[in-house]
């Protein structure tokens, strides 16, 4: 129930098609993390009138209720009933459905106190009104039902209006339907399908006065609303969550939990339009958006306040104060590339979409500690429009937005191209509109040279050694590009386009080829980060899990001695734009796996859990970088050992307040 006064209780909307089992269990445990005790879904008729229907229902129902308070939506006429062989057709004896209701409400009233009668009826995908031109089938069809309902003891909703249309829910009130409606459903997404939207209150107030004029006290409820990020407006999304947080409405419910998978069918055909498959607040891959970030973060209630926090201020765009780009600039690197820049007085823009694990608590701790000189833009890289208006701005540009992970590409291949190939392109095309385009540095990888075919290693008790010469110093430039995995070719490509739109374009950019890099900030996966993922275990008495014998190397950096190798490259750029440079710990700081764990057990003061699996397609058996291409252009040199830097990640994080490493560990498992 709601106990919060003018504050609505916040549901959401899942449906599910029969034998989902594993997608109904997923969906309760990401709902009970998101403490959502409110759940609408369907109830087909056209698949409880299948074979297989009954079966499902009994299972399903009865699982979701000892969950949630359930809304049922009863809808959807068996084809074989309809008027037309469709689920979208009127019955053609319209007391079919109020016999099946009372069937429904036998069999499974047990698990519900309200039952909604159809689901958006003015929407001719959802009832078909060319069969029925004055509703008159619809209102019989659902006054029989609802009286009958009502006589079973339920609680009724009329299915949800989509448009919101005071004048047809005026039909159903000449039609003597209100009389039996408890709560009347509305449904809305804003700039989505519902372009001339007028706001909530408007429209809320509209329902209520043709409430009034046919004498009904039923409630009003938003039964189903929500935004398509298909645009990659996560922002957006967040803000239209916001809007109903503190409407006067004892409930909404939010659609939906998942994106829709794009091989399922929509009401109005096969995938034909893409907005239907980006309505959840969780992508397909398992990452969250914006909006389900900030619900974990902070809690339901905290959205609003936390949204007008990340409001971006106005700058001042003269030459002389223009700032610096930082894509990414939540991130791990990007938060410490701030902080840096920051406290040289230098000003910065942070460009984020904040759509990866942690991100949301670097952003809050550069503005404790920055207050309003952190300028924020939210938004996604994928967007040429917002990338243009950023980079116009600007004297300099950052790139470290990118999806980051080997096995993330391998799963999700074409968002890993958008993002890390067609994102790149969006910042040069950018740059190269302008008259005075800023500089860029972008910060590529060691994956673009594959598995290095040539070299020849020593299998040693605790790591792998090059065995031929030419591999001694590490990997150099001169070694030939092969790309092994998606993320190899995405980030590979984008490294390509840069050197050669700074030949072609005249621009200034470097590229950075990185070795692993870690240090505070850092938000450590299995896939990206795993210097700072096995130090999180450790001190969570969590297990590591090793893929292939640990014998593996890095030349892992300091992310303090990246910073100042990166304000080196952009206070040079005249002198090598166009180049691209490894960037790593080099041979001082090569380390295998297994060597890592035996300092962390030192610092620690026991052994490590760890458990072993196979090796991970593209991971390398050894990379170092040979960084003497930027030394001997920069005089650049690591100042931080690993064995140090190892020491004061475990200090820093052991810093963190325990919930707050609990947190991490959560969010990594998820």
């Amino acid at each position: 129930m709601n106990n919060h006064k003018n504050t609505p209780a916040v549901g959401i909307v899942q449906w599910f098609h029969l034998g989902e089992k594993e997608k109904v269990k997923r969906t309760i445990a990401d709902l009970k993390e998101l403490g959502v005790t409110q759940l609408r879904t369907g109830i087909s008729w056209a698949d409880l009138f299948s074979p297989e229907g009954k079966e499902w229902y009994d299972w399903l129902l009865p699982k979701l209720a000892s969950h949630f308070e359930l809304l049922p939506c009863f809808t959807y006429t068996p084809p074989s009933l309809g008027i037309e062989s469709k689920i979208s057709s009127p019955p053609r004896n319209l007391k079919d459905y109020a016999d099946t209701l009372d069937t429904l409400i036998t069999d499974y009233g047990d698990y519900f106190e309200y039952i909604e009668l159809w689901n958006e009826p003015n929407n001719k995908s959802e009832w078909d009104y060319t069969l029925d031109m004055a509703w008159a089938k619809f209102a019989e069809m659902i006054g029989n039902a609802a009286y009958w309902a009502k006589q079973r003891g339920k609680k009724t909703v009329l299915g949800g209006m989509s448009p919101i249309d005071p004048s047809w829910l005026s039909l159903m009130g000449d039609y003597k339907l209100l009389q039996y409606i408890d709560v009347v459903g509305i449904h809305g997404f804003p700039d989505v399908f519902d372009f001339s939207f007028e706001g909530w209150m408007e429209n809320i107030s509209r329902v209520q006065e043709m409430l009034k004029y046919h004498k009904c006290n039923a409630k009003i409820w938003i039964t189903e609303c929500g935004f398509s990020t298909w645009q990659n407006n996560e922002l957006k999304q967040a803000e239209e969550f916001a809007k109903l947080l503190n409407l006067p409405l004892d409930r909404v419910y939010w659609y939906s939990l998942y994106d829709l998978e794009p091989e399922k069918n929509t009401m109005d055909g096969f995938h034909l339009d893409e907005r239907e498959y980006s309505f959840g607040i969780i992508k397909l891959n398992g990452s969250p958006k914006l909006l389900h970030s900030l619900w974990m973060e902070y809690g339901l209630r905290a959205i609003p306040d936390k949204l007008d926090s990340l409001k971006p201020l106005a700058l001042d765009s003269s030459p002389e104060e223009k700032p610096v780009l930082i894509t990414g600039g939540a991130g791990f690197v990007g938060t410490n590339m701030a902080d840096y820049l920051l406290s040289q007085d230098i000003p910065v823009i942070i460009f984020d979409n904040l759509s990866r694990k942690g991100v949301l608590k670097n952003l809050s701790w550069l503005k404790n500690k920055w207050k309003n000189r952190v300028q924020i833009t939210i938004a996604d890289i994928r967007n040429p429009y917002e990338v243009e208006k950023a980079v116009n701005k600007v004297s300099h540009i950052y790139h470290f937005a990118a999806q980051v992970a080997v096995t993330t590409s391998v799963t999700d291949p074409e968002e890993d191209f958008e993002v890390n190939l067609k994102g790149t392109l969006n910042i040069l095309n950018a740059m190269r509109k302008m008259e005075n385009p800023p500089s860029l540095l972008y910060t590529s990888t060691n994956k673009v040279y594959g598995n290095l075919a040539g070299l020849r290693l020593n299998e040693n008790e605790r790591n792998y050694t090059p065995s031929n010469l030419a591999f001694q110093e590490g990997i150099d430039e001169e070694q030939p590009l092969s790309f092994h995995s998606p993320y190899g070719c995405s980030k590979g490509a984008a490294d390509q386009y840069v050197s050669d739109y700074a030949r072609i374009y005249n621009l200034k950019a470097v590229v950075f080829r990185m070795s692993c890099i870690y240090g505070p900030h850092q938000c450590g996966s299995e896939d990206q980060g795993w210097v700072a993922n096995f130090l999180i275990r450790v001190l969570n008495d969590d297990t590591i899990n090793i893929y292939g014998n640990g014998k593996q190397v890095r030349d892992i950096l300091y992310v303090e001695d990246l910073v100042q190798a990166m304000e080196l490259a952009r206070k040079h750029i005249d002198k090598f734009s166009g180049e691209a440079f490894n960037i790593g710990g080099g041979v001082d700081n090569a380390v295998s796996l297994l060597e890592v764990l035996d300092i962390i057990s030192q610092a620690h003061g026991q052994q490590p859990i760890t458990k072993y699996g196979d090796w991970r397609p593209g991971d390398q058996y050894y990379y170092v970088s040979d960084f003497a291409k930027f030394q001997k252009a920069t005089q650049w040199q690591p100042q931080i050992s690993y064995k140090r830097g190892i020491k004061k990640l475990y200090q820093w994080l052991r810093q963190e307040s325990p919930a707050q490493s609990m947190q991490t560990l959560k969010a990594l498992k998820a």
